[in-house]
């Protein structure tokens, strides 16, 4: 049977500062994340005890030593929240982890929370910037995509535990015809090319020109397709967290739920061991970038076996394993709800993918970057359709041209928006991301550290007072939620955990 299985996003978003191109965007990140969480009360530091980057899935651990950012590093950028995710700095952008998840449609609120909280934190920070003040803010501009249009790439990467029995090559085999051609389905559309291509104006995905190799370690340079890093953040002997890194940030509720469910059931065949041999592609980078430069979805590209065939074939192939498996062994609770939709996007793909037009965010950008270049008459290179590429990404909602098309009705919702300002403040009920944000909501003052895996209670007594969570579906609601509510304080409550 596989696994229960438990997901989330971590994204990087873009960050600039209004009239200060110059502007440190380190700092500006910092600005960023200590704002949101600047009320003046101790703050609980990251535990990195268990983070190691370089320890690969293949069975070994890359040359190199690893050491945790310095104190000084961490302490001033680094934000553990009270509904269960790590709002931090990486790589000079702001990011946040969402709270581990149980299902798609929640990953899908938890990660949009992150929007409203990177919204609410950037103008937060703009008061503080030099020169201004509350009565006079400036602006920080924060946009939920993968390039800055200048060579230079960011990540928004999806994680989901699988068994550890899982072998990772069969992983690579599966998941490699299918992130090259799922990007037709989740694309996030950008403007232009890494390559000079004239005749690529806009392509599918912000991500795929950017990867070099099929597997690998790295994530910032030679970034794989399937990237291998193995940090379960979980109990190591049961479980492995794949860390997918390929997928563009998406504003889309549909194709983030549709990226993460068709992602998970997929790893859920692979666990049965119901999913036969995948085709494989002949050479999976140029495939991926192909694809991505096709704005029909129609392009072959060639497997090893010499047949050549489209990515809307590829993810064919896919969906009808999994409306198989789904028939047969069940699945999931949340499956049909993920057949539906992958089959619903699929078909309009193959009949006309611009059908997607506030579906889909590649399509809805590029219908609406089509109507502003048919009224000004703007060159697909224009340097301001080249702004409202960008404009369309801004986590603002009254600015944010993704925004004011929800506004308006014109993109389908999947999420209610009370159940997204929920989730800013409070934690997923059903994982183990409910005790930790419950715990820094309740006894702030004596959680001297925190991660995805345990926290560390500083109780007044001789040493701290370390409580791990490697099982990511304990510490729920149900089993902890009446306990918190009783214990004052945290010596109380590791006095009843004993127990």
């Amino acid at each position: 049977m596989a696994l229960p299985k438990y997901l989330g996003t971590e994204t990087e978003y873009g960050i600039s500062v209004v009239g200060r191109p110059d502007f440190n965007p380190v700092l500006a990140s910092s600005m960023v994340v200590n704002a949101y969480s600047a009320d003046g009360g101790p703050r609980a530091k990251w535990d990195y005890e268990e983070e190691n980057p370089l320890r690969d899935a293949r069975g070994f651990t890359q040359p190199g030593a690893h050491e945790p950012p310095p104190e000084d590093d961490i302490g001033l950028a680094n934000a553990i929240l009270s509904n269960g995710a790590r709002f931090y700095v990486d790589h000079a952008h702001p990011e946040y982890s969402s709270p581990e998840c149980s299902h798609p449609r929640d990953a899908v609120i938890w990660d949009k929370a992150g929007e409203r909280i990177l919204e609410m934190a950037a103008e937060r920070a703009g008061q503080l910037l030099p020169g201004h003040s509350a009565a006079d803010p400036g602006r920080i501009v924060v946009t939920k995509n993968n390039t800055d249009g200048k060579g230079a790439a960011y990540g928004c990467h999806e994680n989901v535990l699988v068994s550890r029995e899982l072998p990772f090559g069969e992983i690579v085999r599966q998941l490699v015809p299918f992130l090259v051609s799922r990007q037709i389905l989740v694309g996030a559309g950008r403007l232009g090319n890494e390559f000079g291509l004239s005749d690529v104006p806009y392509q599918i995905s912000q991500r795929a020109d950017f990867f070099e190799v099929e597997v690998g370690l790295e994530t910032t340079l030679k970034r794989p397709i399937v990237n291998t890093r193995d940090e379960p953040h979980a109990d190591p002997d049961h479980y492995r967290r794949l860390h997918v890194i390929i997928g563009d940030a998406n504003l889309s509720e549909v194709c983030t739920e549709l990226k993460l469910g068709s992602l998970t059931l997929l790893l859920c065949m692979l666990e049965d061991g119901f999913l036969p041999e995948p085709p494989q592609l002949a050479s999976p980078v140029p495939a991926l970038q192909a694809i991505s430069h096709d704005l029909t979805c129609k392009r072959t590209v060639d497997l090893l076996d010499g047949r050549s065939v489209t990515p809307i074939e590829l993810q064919w192939h896919f969906l009808e394993l999994a409306a198989k498996y789904v028939e047969h062994r069940n699945g999931p609770w949340w499956a049909p709800q993920t057949l539906e939709l992958w089959e619903r996007v699929l078909t309009a793909l193959e009949d006309d993918p611009m059908a997607l037009d506030g579906v889909v965010d590649w399509v809805t950008k590029y219908s609406l970057l089509r109507r502003y270049r048919e009224r000004d008459d703007w060159a697909w290179d224009a340097d301001k359709l080249k702004l409202v590429d960008l404009q369309y990404h801004d986590v603002r909602r009254d600015r944010g041209l993704y925004h004011k098309l929800a506004a308006a009705g014109r993109v389908e919702r999947r999420v209610t928006e009370e159940e997204i300002t929920d989730a800013i403040d409070q934690p997923p009920a059903d994982t183990r991301a409910f005790f930790r944000g419950r715990c820094l909501e309740r006894y702030r003052d004596q959680v001297a550290a925190a991660g995805w895996d345990a926290i560390i209670f500083d109780t007044g007594a001789e040493s701290l007072q370390r409580v791990p969570m490697m099982e990511p579906g304990k510490g729920d609601r149900a089993s902890v939620g009446d306990l918190i509510d009783r214990c004052e304080t945290a010596g109380e409550l590791l006095a009843q955990l004993r127990r």
